[in-house]
């Protein structure tokens, strides 16, 4: 199992619509071969800063399966346009 990591810093008042949007494409994500479960953490300490966790059976299914399939391109139109900067992603076993 690969748990994948991602810091998620969302551009000033916009934490709400993002965990809207954030709620929607929770139906993307799960719906992927190899994925296994995610979790969505809100910071306590800093306003618009969330961590994301998200369990896959392999790293390709995560690089390769999620990030260039069609339903990635729906995440993406849902989610990217909230982070500043971008999200760093990082991968643990």
């Amino acid at each position: 199992m690969i748990l994948e990591v991602a810091i998620l810093n969302i551009k000033e008042g916009f934490s709400e619509l993002f965990e809207t949007n954030f709620q929607k494409a929770e139906s993307v994500i799960s719906s992927m071969k190899g994925y296994i479960s995610h979790e969505l953490k809100k910071c306590i300490e800093e306003d618009g800063k969330y961590i994301l966790l998200v369990n896959w059976e392999t790293i390709e299914d995560h690089e390769i399966g999620f990030r260039k399939s069609e339903q990635y391109q729906e995440w993406k139109a849902l989610l990217h346009h909230f982070y500043e900067p971008f999200p760093v992603v990082e991968h643990y076993k």
